[in-house]
């Protein structure tokens, strides 16, 4: 009974616990069903159900093929499509295809609703243990529902939207309906022409070279169905049509998984599978066959990658770029663009853009490959027309087949020093605060730096080369000038609000604090396009015309659907654009300027008026040349794939290649040849047309103001050209005549009382810093880097710099007596005419200096006029011996009050003549006084 009563409690308790856990079990679902539900209902809320007719509508979407056309209406080449197919019915495709497609994706589509949950489950283990064997879990009803309304990303809300449309599909069209659509839409990869394959016709035709698909045998079908999985992973040919051994054999791989897979589910057998895996598959694969992409491949797809922004733009004007309703507009709008048999017209000129693919694809134009893994030496260029922007001519790369990015129009480099016309010279022209003839102290800054504290900046010659003039440190590229007018005069804030207004947009918000970015320090850089057209406005008198490529769109229906439009905008005078074309053609002039080997390379140099600048980063990895004419502007860059391999610029190349430092500059000139001897007609304007409002005048060389009697008498006189309006309005009152006592080796304003013979005096620079000033701020700046960095002083010093005016009074102070004598004075003949009379200085600290003087055969001694001995000085004084004569001399010490110490002794030299008239020499005579 006992026994009983305990088994029924454990029975009870044992039951209430599974009902119990029954309980929370169905609650957990039921709760877990919900939130599963409200997560799916919260990614399909805003789906649309797309009625039956918008789904067949974009099954039966035909692609119409697209061309561009040089300038001038020359056919350029056929557009590729997204969708390059030839639809098929399902019932002309073989049923070995179909099985093929079948085994490998979907054996059980004729059985499901458009979801296999067996199928996902298979594919979540496969990838779970990373399975050999991967078939993937999307049925071909959802790979269909991607490919038409779906991005192609892997997440989980693609993955919802894919199952319900899926559903929706399965409902709305027959399992025939949905294969035949499946099979013409999908990716095969490159085909035997380099151009994406999409639908199993032209798989089969542009990877087999079988236009009537029940040609296909076992062997070829399974490897058709192997490929869109991974389409550029199994490609068994490049873009450029060549054959790829590395993705034909992957391709192969995938093959035999197909054909296992037909085995397994019976489509076929033994006999067949073991027939299929002997099939030579390589001897049937289709001969390359050239298209147009392969002769312009550069230019096709620039014109793909531009012309759908701007059907987009003529068609939703209202979208914001950078929105994500844009970004899927713009998708749309190219996908529109690649199917829709739009015809392109391009600004470029055909027989220039041959020309300078040719000079780009010439290995005797530049240096030869390096075994250093740095790939060739590249090359980008943009010519364009001024008076429209119309690029009419691009060296995107050197060869499509190794470096695929435009680099003229895509890849942003360092622009070095031709950001300085763009950033520092020209705005400060036109805010009036410099004209060239100003005058620019190239002399160090102090820069604070992130990383070590501080930055010293240098010029390129590791000097810093003093006061010079606008147009000096422009034609010579000193880094300083530039960085001072960038940071000091125009600012940073407005030096880049001047480059976006002349069409720079790769600036950051980083860029704002890059205080050197007018040399070269930006975030990123520039474009070769973008610097180039920013360049094209002085020529073009100030008003800047943005570059473009595309002249007009038309569709199929002969309809003008986008039409370039000029939009000029002024954004500096005509006169500071002359008068920087002029600083600008200095730089090319002046047998000193850093663009001066253009001279000689342009073969048109005197034909036509060039200006332009130089630009090179550091140790050479960039180097740039900004040139242009009247009516026509050429920008060209050379470096290499990757800043951190350098153009050569020692042991260079014999010429014409010469060194790679070299190279922008001779492309430019090869490229500006071209054009002038293909279009002579382009450069009706041979000259720079110089406005009335720039007129000559001649100021200082020291300062830029009109010449002071002084700079007069200096010769320190500059001519050069100015706006009329920033003419100068004051005299030079930086070269002075400055009177001063030197003591401890630095100068000091005399006292009243100094004698004037103890005074120097010579023409000085008054400079807004004294250099003394500065190393001392530069010294104090050392401290905080480490001791390997730190320079020496005299480094700092500007190779003008012969001292700073005195500002402060001699600190010697009056002893109220007065100086000893100087001692140990000896007089020794130099042998050739002359007498040396030195001394010992005087022991008093307010001795100022020392005079000699003279007594002949006996006569009085005269202080001898210019014979001054300043303290601090060596004490020497010389004099010349005057034949046939006794010269005897004392020494005298003065103090800052004009005291003067007695005699020293006397010393003698030299004889009187004998009645022979001969002069014999004679020991010094020293006797004191």
């Amino acid at each position: 009974m006992k026994r009983r009563l305990v088994l029924s409690t454990v029975l009870i308790v044992l039951g209430k616990t599974l009902l119990w856990t029954i309980s929370v079990v169905f609650a957990c679902g039921l709760f877990a069903a919900g939130a599963v539900a409200g997560f799916v209902a919260s990614i399909l809320q805003d789906e649309p159900v797309r009625p039956r007719e918008e789904i067949m509508s974009k099954i039966r979407e035909n692609t119409r093929t697209g061309y561009v056309y040089f300038r001038g209406g020359e056919l350029v080449g056929q557009l590729r499509t997204e969708e390059d197919r030839d639809p098929v019915p399902l019932n002309q495709i073989p049923d070995i295809v179909k099985q093929a497609f079948l085994a490998i994706e979907d054996d059980r589509f004729y059985e499901h609703y458009g979801v296999s949950p067996t199928g996902l489950a298979r594919a979540v283990y496969q990838q779970l243990t990373r399975a050999e064997r991967q078939t993937g879990g999307s049925t071909i009803t959802q790979q269909l529902a991607r490919r038409l309304f779906l991005t192609l990303d892997r997440d989980v809300d693609r993955k919802v939207r894919e199952i319900f449309l899926a559903l929706r599909l399965e409902r709305m069209l027959s399992k025939d309906e949905i294969f035949q659509a499946y099979l013409n839409k999908i990716p095969f990869g490159n085909g035997a022409n380099g151009f994406n394959l999409y639908g199993i016709k032209a798989a089969a035709k542009g990877i087999f070279g079988i236009d009537d698909l029940g040609r296909l045998n076992l062997a070829q079908a399974a490897y058709l169905a192997g490929l869109p999985q991974q389409p550029s992973v199994y490609s068994a040919f490049t873009s450029k049509g060549t054959f790829d051994e590395e993705g034909f054999s992957k391709a192969v791989e995938r093959q035999r998984l197909v054909l296992q897979r037909m085995l397994e589910v019976g489509f076929i057998d033994e006999a067949q599978y073991r027939e299929a895996l002997a099939f030579d598959l390589r001897s049937s694969l289709a001969q390359p066959r050239q298209k147009g992409y392969d002769r312009y491949p550069y230019l096709m797809m620039e014109v793909e990658r531009r012309a759908p922004e701007l059907l987009l733009q003529a068609k939703r004007p209202e979208l914001v770029p950078g929105t994500p309703t844009y970004a899927e507009a713009l998708k749309e709008a190219k996908e529109e663009l690649l199917r829709g048999g739009y015809r392109i017209y391009t600004t470029v000129d055909k027989a220039l853009y041959e020309e300078m693919r040719k000079i780009a694809e010439n290995p005797a134009n530049f240096t030869p490959d390096r075994k250093d893994g740095s790939g060739p030496e590249q090359i980008a260029a943009v010519a364009i027309e001024n008076r429209t922007g119309a690029i009419v001519g691009m060296i995107e790369g050197r060869d499509f087949f190794v470096e695929q990015m435009n680099l003229a129009t895509q890849m942003k480099r360092q622009p070095g020093s031709t950001m300085k016309p763009i950033a520092a010279y020209m705005p400060a022209i036109e805010m009036g605060k410099i004209q060239p003839a100003s005058v620019i102290d190239d002399t160090p800054i102090i820069l604070k730096d992130g990383q070590k504290k501080i930055h010293i900046p240098q010029n390129w010659n590791s000097k810093y080369n003093g006061l010079v003039t606008a147009r000096e440190a422009l034609n010579r590229s000193y880094n300083i000038p530039a960085l001072k007018l960038f940071l000091y005069e125009v600012g940073i804030q407005t030096a880049w609000d001047y480059a976006r207004k002349l069409g720079i947009t790769t600036l950051t918000e980083k860029d704002a604090y890059a205080q050197t970015g007018v040399i070269g320090g930006l975030e990123y850089g520039v474009t070769v396009e973008e610097l180039t057209n920013a360049y094209s406005a002085f020529p073009n008198e100030g008003v800047f015309r943005d570059a473009y490529l595309i002249e007009k769109i038309v569709d199929a229906d002969g309809r003008v659907v986008y039409e370039h439009r000029q939009e000029p905008t002024s954004v500096f005078s005509r006169e500071t654009a002359y008068l920087m074309t002029s600083m600008l053609r200095t730089v090319i002039t002046d047998p000193r300027g850093t663009g001066n080997r253009i001279t000689r390379l342009f073969k048109h140099f005197r034909d036509v008026e060039v200006a332009g600048k130089t630009g090179t980063t550091q140790d050479n990895a960039d180097v740039w040349f900004i040139g242009y004419s009247p009516d026509v502007t050429v920008g060209v860059w050379a470096g290499y794939a990757q800043p951190k391999y350098k153009l050569t610029s020692s042991r260079c190349a014999p010429e014409p290649v010469g060194c790679g430092t070299q190279r922008a500059m001779r492309i430019w000139a090869l490229v500006m040849d071209a054009a002038i001897d293909l279009h002579p007609d382009w450069f009706a304007q041979k000259r720079f047309v110089r406005p009335d409002t720039i007129v000559e005048a001649t100021v200082s060389k020291v300062s830029g103001k009109w010449p002071s009697e002084l700079v007069r008498e200096a010769g320190l006189l500059n001519t050069d050209l100015f706006n009329v309006a920033y003419l100068p309005t004051s005299e030079d009152d930086v070269l002075i005549k400055a009177r001063y006592v030197m003591y401890n080796g630095r100068e000091y304003i005399p006292q009243p009382d100094t004698p004037a013979d103890m005074v120097r005096e010579k023409l000085m620079v008054r400079r807004e810093k004294p250099i003394r000033e500065l190393l001392a701020e530069i010294e104090q700046a050392q401290q905080q880097l480490p001791e390997r960095d730190r320079r020496p002083l005299e480094e700092f010093i500007p190779v003008d710099y012969t001292g700073d005016p005195p500002t402060e009074p001699d600190p010697r102070v009056d002893d109220g007596q007065p100086p000893s004598p100087p001692s140990s004075v000896e007089l020794q003949p130099d042998g050739n005419g002359q007498v040396r009379v030195s001394f010992a200085p005087a022991s008093e600290a307010d001795v100022v200096g020392y005079r000699l003087y003279r007594s002949v055969d006996g006569g009085p001694f005269v202080r001898m006029e210019g014979k001054t001995v300043y303290a601090g000085d060596p004490t020497v004084f010389t004099d010349a011996l005057q034949p046939g004569t006794v010269q005897s001399y004392y020494v005298t010490a003065v103090d800052v009050a004009g005291r003067e110490s007695p005699p020293s002794r006397q010393v003698s030299a030299g004889a009187p003549a004998n009645e022979e008239g001969a002069n014999p020499q004679h020991p010094p005579e020293v006797r004191p006084f």
